[in-house]
This record gives structure tokens, sequence and C-alpha cells, in this order.
């Protein structure tokens, strides 16, 4: 009888995907030599099959976070993603709170799960592991951000998930959103899990003492193994954008040039491009906040990009998103761009029937999910109101975001979702040969990869460049008149 679980790891870490071997039944007697054939698929799967693979290369590659009708052994992986954070989430809020002290920022925990989200034994066979990090130190940023732990296990434990269609950036990671897009889960690499935990207390104190900061807020840090597999970090962090709301246009901006721009073409026709710096200046595009908004947001990225200095921390951008409050959601990029799966239920049964084994719901869990189409999304299915967490805060207490503002101090009609990203990047031994090769080829002073010091006081100098006034705003004034919108208190 064959059993066709799939490798979470063939996608997970490469993107190559082999086609599957309907013939492999190794039987117990010969568990040894199935141990080795495994492990060794999982670490040179390019290598394997040498010109089979190479003929069929074309028809088999996969980019991680393609969308899931193209994919499917990615939300298996997710599957026990968020079995595993339902189980240790649950867990922690059972304990009663109390000030933190320096070993909680050390704590891990360590569970084996069945497919049931059973914990079993350490020597039992497990289907796969999961490890919670620092779980009371993260239960205490959702408390500090205003996160209902109920609201939270249904956002990210419901019976769908949603996957934005696109690929990851160069860093190979990939994302998933919550079915009600309020939270991402994002890998990382073992590097950047380690360097947040190294400076995770600082990280907390900040947190702490600034609620309003920009920097990504990070619910969660976990990590999951299945057997003969490698081990998946991955963070829960804050959505920037809105669950309720279409973002026109969005910005992704480091004060750098080299390599910060999007082709044109690829700007006017994929409304999920994320455009760069030079983007921004060629579009001539300005933050609008009068002098009291800018002030506020000034002090605040002041702090925040000190923090991320004095921690040794480069390469971070601002992260802005461009709602046009006359548009509205009338374009439906949200219902356009997103897509829902499910397990289906009568393919299950059928499945759980077939399959008689010990692993059988496990099998029977994945072929379902397999047998899964995903479907358009309906803008029934996202919220229709802004999050209650967002409301609490000054960046997005404008109807989720921080509207735009006339030198008068008069609202505008473009609501901006502002957030700092991509915090993990310490300037260590590569960076510093990233540094330098790329300064002999280009002006060392443009360059993303440079010392934390001065990547803080060029990324500060420009965004500051940014924010004011032109001719352009006039555009804005005069729409505004024509449909104003209140800001919210």
């Amino acid at each position: 009888m064959s059993s066709e679980l799939p490798n979470h790891l063939i996608l997970a870490e490469t993107a190559v995907q082999q086609p599957q071997n309907q013939n492999d039944n190794i039987k117990k007697s010969d568990s040894v030599k199935r141990n080795n054939s495994i492990k060794h698929s999982v670490t040179s799967i390019s290598i394997r099959k040498n010109h089979s693979i190479k003929r069929q290369s074309k028809a088999l590659e996969v980019l991680i976070g393609t969308p899931i009708r193209e994919d499917h052994v990615h939300y298996i992986l997710m599957l026990n993603m968020l079995n595993g954070i339902r189980f240790s989430v649950t867990r922690s809020c059972a304990k009663e709170m109390r000030p933190l002290v320096s070993e909680d920022f050390r704590t891990k925990h360590k569970i084996a799960l069945d497919v049931n989200n059973n914990e079993l034994m350490p020597s039992s066979e497990y289907y796969y592991k999961f490890k919670d990090y620092a779980p009371l130190v993260f239960r205490s940023i959702r408390e500090i951000c205003k996160i209902d732990t109920t609201e939270y296990l249904m956002s990210l434990t419901d019976k769908y998930v949603l996957s934005e269609l696109g690929s990851p950036g160069k860093s190979g990671s990939f994302f998933y959103y919550s079915q009600d897009y309020r939270f991402i889960i994002k890998t990382v690499h073992h590097d950047e899990h380690k360097y947040l935990l190294k400076i995770l207390k600082n990280y907390y104190e900040h947190i702490k003492n600034n609620p309003d900061t920009l920097i990504c807020k990070i619910y969660g840090l976990h990590r999951v193994k299945i057997p003969y597999g490698k081990k998946i970090h991955f963070i829960v962090m804050a959505n920037v954008f809105p669950p309720d709301k279409d973002i026109h246009v969005k910005y992704d901006l480091k004060g750098s040039k080299v390599g910060r721009f999007i082709p044109t073409e690829e700007e006017v026709n994929n409304k999920l491009a994320v455009l760069k710096d030079l983007n921004w200046l060629k579009n001539e595009k300005k933050l609008y906040l009068g002098n009291k908004k800018a002030a506020t947001f000034i002090n605040q990225l002041e702090k925040d990009v000190k923090f991320l200095s004095d921690n040794n921390v480069m390469d971070y951008s601002l992260l802005v998103g461009i709602h046009n409050m006359n548009k509205g959601n009338q374009e439906n990029i949200r219902d356009t761009t997103l897509s829902i799966i499910e397990p289906n239920p009568e393919s299950l049964s059928k499945q759980s029937a077939m399959i008689s084994h010990r692993n059988s719901k496990a099998i029977a869990i994945v072929r379902a999910f397999a047998e899964s189409n995903p479907v358009a999304l309906t803008s029934s299915a996202l919220p229709s109101d802004t999050p209650e967490e967002r409301k609490h805060f000054v960046f997005s207490q404008d109807e989720g975001g921080y509207q735009a503002t006339d030198e008068n101090d008069e609202p505008l009609s473009e609501l901006y979702f502002l957030g700092i990203i991509d915090i993990f990047t310490n300037f260590n031994l590569k960076k510093r040969c990233e540094s330098y090769f790329k300064s002999i080829i280009s002006d060392s002073k443009t360059v993303s990869a440079v010392n934390p010091k001065f990547y803080a006081k060029r990324f500060l100098s420009f965004i500051k460049s940014q924010i004011g006034h032109d001719e352009n705003v006039k555009r804005l004034k005069h729409s505004n008149k024509r449909n104003p919108r209140r800001l919210t208190t």
C-alpha cells in the first residue's frame, strides 16, 4: 500500500520540486535505507536523477510563495504551523501573567505533536515537532499592542488562510496572511532567528516604551520540523496594510539608489508591485503631512532608527501603502489578488476510508488539501471595519492609517499605512564583505549594504526630505473638496 506524504521541505528550501515516486513504499525492516534516502532527497534534490531532472527543469520550477493552486504542499506546512501556534498560545495564556524576568527571554518550549494536535511523549514517532520561543515575552507584546488572544487564535487558526499571489523577495522567505488579513506569517533564516533572540530584550523594551513605534510588531517566534526534514523558523507579525481597504500603490524606501527601481511595465501592469526609491522620486511623490503630523512622525522615526542603529541593524526600509480615499475599494484590488483554500470534506472522508494504517489521518488530510482548489476571494471574506487594535495607536488612528494633511493641517484624500520592516539584518562579516564589493562598482554612499550608523543617517535624511508639500498637493485639495472625508478620532 502506498503512503504519499509529501516532503514539505522540498518546497520550503528549494525552488525545484521533484516529482513524487508513487512506487516508493519501503517497509519498516528497511528503515535505515529509507532514512538515508529521504535525508539525501532533502539535501541534494537538484543532483538526484541528474539528466532526468535537467530535462524536466522548466516544467518543475516552482517559486516559493506562489499561489496555492501551484503549490499545495505549502498549505500542509502551513497547517502544521497553525496547529503549533494554537497549542502554544493556548498553553502560555493558561498561565497567570506576571512581570517578566531575564529567564523569560531565553525560554524555549519544545513539543511533539500528532496529526490531531495531541502532544506526544518525546520518544514517540511524531507527525511534526514545534518549538515556541519566549512565549511570555510575546504574549506581553501582544497585550501592549492590544491584541486579544481569542481573536488572535481565531484569525490565525480558522478554517482557511489567505495567500497573496506573487513571489518572495531576495531572502527566499515566503509569506502567508491570516484569514482576516491582520497578521502575517513569515519564514526567517536561522541567522535572522538567532539575531532576533539576541536583541529580543531590547526589542521588548522599545515596544513597551514606544507603543506607537513604526517598527514592525512581532507577536510570536516559532519553529516547526517534520520527520527527516530541516527546521523551519517563522515569525507572526502585524500586517502593515489594512484588511478593510485597497492599497492603490506601495513603496519600499531605504534611501538607497543602487538597484532601487521597478521597471515601468511592471509598475503599470502589476497591482502587487512594490515600488522603490527611484520610482518614488520619478513619480514625484511626497508624504503630505502638515506640521503637527510631520513632527509626530519624525519624532517616532528618530527613536526607531536610533534603536535599530544601536542594535547594529541595517538594510531595513519604510513600507508605505497609499489608499486613495476617493477611489475607496471600487477597484476590488484585494478580491482580484487573493485566493482562499480549505479542505474538501467529502474528499477527506473518502481518503480516510481508503487508508487504514496508523498514519491514515495524516495522509488523508494531506490528500484532501491537495485535491482542494483555491477559489476567488469574495469581498465578504475580509473585514469591512477597521480592526479594534488599530484605533489605539497614533499611526493607525485615522480609519486604520495616518491621513495626509495640508500646510494648515487640514485632511487630504490620501491615507498612509506606514511601517519599518526587515529589521533582522545585522552588519556582520557577510554584510561587510557585500558592502566592500558593491562599493567597488558603485558609489559606496548609495549602496544598501553600509554600516548601521551611516545607514541610519542616510535613511533618516531621505525620509525627512520626502515630507512636505508641492504642486501636486493642489490636486489632492481639489479632489478632497469634491469628496470630503473627516478624520476619525
